[in-house]
């Protein structure tokens, strides 16, 4: 069985719009596409290194494939250890529109159980390289197997999250973690099952304790 590979650059506050250059993505209004150039630093460059040196596929949604089809097959040679991997591996493309994947080795996802199907299949690690969208889905579905967030010391303020409305509930649990020298995080974690809840609080509430929660149940708090 293959795993799904979640790998995200993520500002401080979980916003991964746009990393990558200027024109990437600044739609909404995104005035910060091209924020990580200029706070990246080797813990990052080894990472990268890490996921792209050894086999995989590329899992994505449409809006990151448009991104990448028109980048990386006309990348230059300085680029080549990204991509002649990116263009000679398997795309695999969660979409529901109709226009043509022209980049090579690119195959259309209709929808989860499809990609299930994939998962478990033979072949290599699918990487997901940006794609917001994805996350909360396969969160849902349980078909992230691991996420590594590379987490850059910039406050962005408003953007494409991460972890955007519908994404469920869940705990992870941390298997690795690098601090770069300039501040960044790599933090891998694997899906822990559910939320559970507890309390630090051993003693009855006092009467105003007692008073706040009756607020809060009417309302008025």
């Amino acid at each position: 069985m293959r795993r799904i590979i979640g790998a995200a650059f993520v500002s401080l506050d979980g916003v991964m719009q746009g990393p990558g250059g200027p024109t990437e993505d600044p739609t909404g209004g995104f005035a910060f596409s091209g924020w990580l150039p200029p706070v990246g630093d080797e813990a990052i460059e080894h990472k990268i290194g890490e996921l792209f040196g050894r086999p995989f596929d590329l899992l994505l949604g449409r809006r990151t494939y448009d991104i990448f089809a028109a980048y990386w097959p006309y990348a230059s040679d300085e680029m080549a250890d990204i991509r002649d991997p990116f263009n000679a591996c398997t795309k695999y493309v969660v979409t529901h529109r109709d226009q043509p994947l022209e980049w090579d080795n690119s195959e259309r996802v209709d929808d989860l159980e499809a990609l299930r199907a994939i998962k478990q299949g033979d072949g290599p690690d699918l990487v997901i390289q940006g794609s917001s969208t994805l996350y909360p889905q396969l969160l849902a579905a349980g078909l992230l197997d691991e996420l590594t967030l590379m987490i850059s010391p910039i406050i962005l303020g408003n953007g494409k999250r991460i972890f955007g409305n519908g994404t469920p509930p869940a705990t992870l649990k941390l298997s690795s973690h690098k601090v770069g020298d300039e501040g960044n995080i790599i933090a891998t974690y694997a899906p822990a099952g559910p939320v559970q809840t507890g309390s630090y609080i051993t003693e009855a509430p006092s009467e105003r304790e007692q008073a706040r929660q009756a607020a809060m149940a009417e309302g008025n708090w």
